[in-house]
Formats: C-alpha cells, sequence, structure tokens
C-alpha cells in the first residue's frame, strides 16, 4: 500500500521537473500503484504493461488494487491507498469537487461500452427488448424495474442513467449496486434484478447460460452518435493533482510505459494478448467470453490517448445533470495531456 507518508518520501526532488521534459526515474525501481476494477479485460492495460515489462524499463514498481467498481477505485485514489487509478472519465470531476482535485492524464476508451445492457431471458421473451418497454413495465407488485449497476455512482450508473434520462424514463428504475461479475451475473439469474449494466464478457456469458438478453448495445449502428453525440472520455487514467505536482517524474514513467502497452496491444493479434493475461488475471471469467470481450475492446480503444476539448464537452452531456452532484468545469483543470504528448514524442 503506497500511503502519502510513503509517497512523500519517494517523490525525492522530482518536483523540479520541467512541464514537458520530465527526467526519467532513478535506477531504483520507485514504487507506484494503480487501482481499477472490476477486473476486465477493459482495464487489461496495467496488467500488459508489467507482464511486457514496460514498468520495469521505466523504473517503476507496480501494484494493483483491484475493487469491485469504479467507484471503490476513485475512492481508493482520494485515500491516496493508490497513485493512480484507471476508470470512467467522470471520476477526476466528483474527486475536484469533493475537494480533491485531479486530473485525466490517458484516455483508453472513447466508445461507451459500459452502457450496454442485458436483461433478463424471461423479460425479453415477454416483449421487453428495448430501453423504452423497461421503462413503462412494473414489477408484478407494482414496483419499478430494478437495474443493477457495480456501484451507486460508477461509470456504469453515470452511463446507464443518462440513457435512460435521454429517453425521459430517468424516474422509472430502481437503481441499486450489484458489484462484480459473480454478484452481478447471479443477481440477473436469480431475477433478484431485471437488467445488469454489461461490459461484452458478462453479456456473452448471459446469453450464452440462457438466463439473459442483451436490451442495449453501443455496438448497434448509430446508438453513440444518438445518444452520446460521438465519442466521449469514458474510460481513462487519472491521478490526484498532488501527484502530478509533486512527482512529476513518476507520472511521466507511468504514462510511458502504459502507451507502450496501448502501443503493443494495438499491433499484437488478440489471440496473443489473452495468452499473456487469460489465465492469470480473468480466471473467474469464462474464457470465451473474456476472450470475446478483449477482442472487442482491442478493436474499440483509443490507441491515440488524448482527450480533447470537444471530447470533455460531448462528456459534459452525461456528467453534468441533476443527481450526479457534478458541476461544470473547465477542461484545463481536469485534463493534463503533457505527459502523453511526452510519450508519443518518447515513442
Amino acid at each position: 500500500m503506497i500511503n502519502r507518508r510513503h509517497f512523500l518520501a519517494t517523490a525525492g526532488g522530482a518536483a523540479a521537473a520541467g512541464a514537458l521534459g520530465f527526467p526519467r526515474l532513478a535506477q531504483a525501481a520507485t514504487p507506484a500503484s494503480i487501482t481499477f476494477g472490476p477486473a476486465l479485460p477493459v482495464y487489461a492495460l496495467t496488467f500488459v504493461a508489467v507482464e511486457k515489462g514496460f514498468f520495469k524499463d521505466e523504473g517503476v514498481d507496480v501494484k494493483t488494487v483491484i475493487t469491485d467498481a469504479g467507484a471503490r477505485s476513485r475512492q481508493t485514489l482520494a485515500a491516496v491507498d493508490a497513485l493512480f487509478a484507471h476508470g470512467d472519465g467522470s471520476h477526476p470531476l466528483q474527486l475536484s469537487n469533493r475537494g480533491k482535485k485531479a486530473k485525466l492524464i490517458l484516455a483508453t476508451q472513447m466508445v461507451p461500452s459500459t452502457a450496454n445492457m442485458v436483461i433478463r431471458q424471461d423479460l425479453f421473451d415477454q416483449g421487453i427488448n428495448t430501453v423504452e418497454k423497461l421503462g413503462q413495465w412494473k414489477r408484478p407488485d407494482g414496483a419499478k424495474p430494478i437495474v443493477a449497476a457495480t456501484a451507486i455512482g460508477s461509470g456504469t450508473w453515470m452511463l446507464g442513467t443518462y440513457v435512460f434520462e435521454a429517453r425521459k424514463l430517468g424516474q422509472n428504475i430502481n437503481w441499486v449496486a450489484g458489484g462484480g461479475s459473480k454478484t452481478m451475473l447471479a443477481g440477473l439469474q436469480s431475477k433478484q434484478f431485471d437488467v445488469i449494466m454489461a461490459p461484452p464478457a458478462w453479456q456473452l456469458e448471459a446469453e450464452r447460460n440462457g438466463f439473459g438478453k442483451t436490451l442495449y448495445d453501443v455496438r448497434t449502428p448509430g446508438v453513440v452518435a444518438q445518444d452520446f453525440g460521438g465519442n466521449l472520455p469514458v474510460l481513462a487514467f487519472y491521478t490526484l493533482e498532488d501527484t502530478i505536482e509533486q512527482n512529476p517524474a513518476l507520472v511521466q514513467s507511468t504514462v510511458n510505459a502504459l502507451y507502450k502497452a496501448m502501443r503493443w496491444v494495438k499491433e499484437t493479434p488478440v489471440d496473443e494478448v489473452f495468452a499473456l493475461l487469460g489465465t492469470k488475471y480473468y480466471g473467474s471469467i469464462d474464457p470465451a467470453s473474456a476472450k470475446a470481450e478483449l477482442a472487442f475492446d482491442k478493436e474499440t480503444w483509443d490507441y491515440n490517448g488524448r482527450i480533447t476539448k470537444e471530447d470533455f464537452e460531448r462528456g459534459g452531456r452525461v456528467w453534468y445533470r441533476n443527481g450526479t452532484d457534478i458541476p461544470p468545469m473547465k477542461y484545463e483543470d481536469v485534463v493534463d495531456m503533457r505527459f502523453l504528448d511526452a510519450a508519443q514524442k518518447k515513442a
């Protein structure tokens, strides 16, 4: 665990590093930690950088802190129990709004795959096959349909609530926290949940086992443009502003390693990527589902890593709503692409 005292002790004199020419860390590996969750292929870049030795090449000894939801990872970063996080693009805004200034430093996913939804097979068979029909449906006891996100305030919750609110159905849904893959899928199968927010691996597993059916999928032609207006910062690496100010060399080395991982994944067949990670990191997921999600992620990851002002403003459609507690923020206050600029020049 990297606490604040340990972090400050390892920061050394790195705060004097220049804005664009951040020096490489000393030969002795500097400890760092990255938090994300759940452990899904969409977060694979950290594991790739570890297994390929990219962090080691940059003089960083990385530990991972896996949680059951992005909201938990956000809390982990806020407590300085990790120095970096990989999660929903709204998380730095949420932290900044609560007095913990944070910045997006590297984008990985600009297509909102975590907005996908799976409905109970029996409800789909009854004809409830669209978001609109679900919003008008009631449970046998008259209650609203239960939709599970990984956690309230997580990226799945942020995107899911937006999809329903965009259709003026936000008040018709009962949102609950479903946790990770085991509890989410079990809850759908047992009919505790009517719908779950589901990345591709969970979609495939639910459909293959006959208890779920896709209700909403961003891969459907026109859906992203219609509902979101185009690409937006869905998943990204972020860190506290304190970390950037006090140890820019560590931030630069971390971004360098992650950017190398992005380039390697882009150039490598999915079978080889899965062979590197599959059994070690995704043992709790059906192998076929995990590989299929990795293939989807490989096709949709943003290998440029950049968040433009236009991307950020599109994200505002999702972030700045009643119930999110996120006030509008300036691009310059939340996004820092200097480290990516330097990594791309080095590549």
